[in-house]
């Protein structure tokens, strides 16, 4: 048998409670301690699934804060197990920074498959999936229409998670960078009882939802890939190489 993992990731469902497995259940069961982001939270799905264990606050406000006395601990032969308040820790939530600090030190680590939001979304929204770009959250503001104008020309799949609050604007801002007739795909309240899913072009998609009183739920955007213009079988391939410049020659 390997040896066991000092940290473990383990996915946690991002709504319907069913969406754990046995694996994932057994792993928070035998740690010593359960890192989270919302004690309150976690501690929900722990009675739920009828286990008791110490949970630790951990999240983007404190995660520098209190690693250095969980590597410590680490090393010492304590479990941790380390969930986010739904889906796979480390995708747009903490995870990253301990994960690398226990490699560095030489604990082992080791991730659990399971729930995570923008695989489903990706599947229904139709678009190709075996090409794609997760992008998470856009930047807020600094850097966020650079950002959507190296997007506009990529080819793969995209995906973004986004706010409720923010939808609106993003869609619109889509729409204005990549075309309003891009198609679109928003998933909200994914594996909950009002899942929805809206397919239609970026355009529509902002008129839609903006005509809404109120929208709710974490959301999932997918967007198609931008379309490859196919070469005239008239087009000279050096033509680009001659257009180039000569960096031999540049400042």
């Amino acid at each position: 048998m390997p040896e066991a993992a000092a940290l473990t990731l383990v996915p946690t469902p991002i709504g319907n409670l069913e969406d754990i497995t046995l694996r994932a259940i057994r792993t928070l069961q035998e740690a010593d301690l359960i890192l989270c982001e919302d004690t309150r939270t976690s501690g929900r799905l722990l009675q739920h699934l009828e286990i008791k264990k110490p949970l630790q606050a951990y999240h983007l406000h404190n995660e520098h804060q209190v690693a250095p006395r969980l590597l410590e601990r680490l090393a010492k032969g304590e479990r941790m197990a380390l969930v986010s308040d739904a889906g796979t820790p480390g995708i747009s939530d903490p995870g990253f920074l301990l994960v690398r600090e226990c490699l560095a030190v030489g604990l082992r680590v080791e991730c659990l498959p399971g729930a995570t939001a923008f695989v489903p979304a990706l599947l229904k929204s139709g678009f190709g999936a075996e090409r794609f770009s997760f992008e998470g959250f856009l930047p807020a503001k600094k850097g966020r229409q650079t950002r959507l104008r190296e997007l506009a020309r990529e080819t793969r799949t995209l995906i973004f998670y986004e706010s409720p609050h923010r939808i609106v604007k993003t869609l619109t801002q889509l729409a204005e960078v990549f075309g309003p007739a891009r198609p679109a795909s928003v998933s909200r309240e994914l594996t909950k009882l009002f899942e929805e899913t809206l397919t239609a072009p970026l355009g529509e998609l902002a008129a839609t939802l903006a005509a809404r009183p109120a929208i709710k739920g974490e959301i999932v955007l997918v967007v198609e890939g931008a379309k490859i213009e196919k070469r005239s079988k008239y087009d000279d391939p050096d033509d680009d190489a001659a257009d180039a410049p000569d960096l031999d020659d540049a400042d």
